[in-house]
């Protein structure tokens, strides 16, 4: 599992007074604690608009990389805000664009500079129809999205599908719908990634954290083989180990091992 650490976003009250403060120490901080829990990339969200997310973004991406070599995901839909951090980004790992999607407006203004970053690219299974209700939605925006990077030369395996999770209390066939459509996008076009907001399918319900653990344990077991979440939350760090065990993807298990001794395994409870 490629885990895109989620906790620097400026939607969050603690990160968005720490932005408008500069407070560096603690966004050092929480970028330091998911590397050490096992993030791959750490996603800076300046939570803002206009001049004011350029400013923000910049900050942060020199920030989190005076703290952690990981790799930064650059999430914002303004193309400015990500060509600004890019301006600031001097990690030697490649970093990653989040998001493209296949609406025209958007696709059409972040395409040309996605291809010249060389970057990885979060590709958000949404097309100017609007949300996807069904499995068929996703695979085909999905698809068609991908054959559009593809074509345009960004590499399959730079591509992380997000097929859309909406809420479960919304929607109650959301997760049946993105877990077909995750086997399906794997199944057409293999060599792309699978990623997703973990946390959006608990939104609004009780115990969203049993919600998170049972539906990334399916999702891992159809296919999904990156997450943005929470690095710190050990609940769902244990069970990453174990579906991906179960799901043959650790070869004799030796994650899972490496994940006991190191005492990665215990839960809350």
């Amino acid at each position: 599992m490629i885990v895109i650490g989620e906790l620097i976003n400026g939607t969050r009250k603690r990160i968005k007074r720490a932005i408008a403060e500069r407070d560096e120490a603690h966004i050092a901080s929480l970028a330091q604690k998911q590397a050490a829990a096992g993030a791959d990339f750490i996603d800076c969200n300046p939570g803002t608009i206009g001049d004011d997310e350029i400013n923000d973004i910049r900050w942060l991406v020199t920030t989190v990389q005076g703290a952690t070599d990981l790799p930064i995901s650059f999430d914002t839909p303004n193309t400015s805000a990500v060509e600004a951090a890019f301006g600031v980004y001097k990690n030697d790992a490649t970093p990653m664009i989040n998001s493209i999607t296949a609406e025209h407006e958007r696709l059409e203004g972040m395409l040309d500079f996605t291809v010249a970053s060389n970057a990885n690219v979060v590709a958000l299974a949404l097309s100017d129809a609007g949300m996807p209700t069904s499995a068929d939605d996703r695979v085909q925006t999905a698809v068609g999205l991908i054959d559009t990077l593809t074509g345009a030369g960004i590499a399959a395996e730079s591509i992380f599908v997000d097929p859309v999770i909406a809420p479960l209390g919304t929607d109650p066939q959301t997760a049946c719908a993105v877990l077909e459509a995750i086997r399906r996008i794997k199944a057409e076009r293999p060599n792309v990634h699978i990623t997703c907001g973990l946390s959006n399918i608990s939104f609004g319900l009780p115990e969203r954290a049993l919600l998170n653990r049972v539906f990334i344990a399916q999702a891992i077991a159809a296919g999904l083989d990156s997450a943005i979440t929470d690095p710190l939350d050990r609940d769902i760090m244990a069970t990453i180990y174990a579906a991906e065990a179960l799901a043959g993807r650790d070869e004799w298990c030796m994650n899972y091992i490496t994940a006991s001794r190191e005492e990665k395994l215990s839960t809350s409870n």
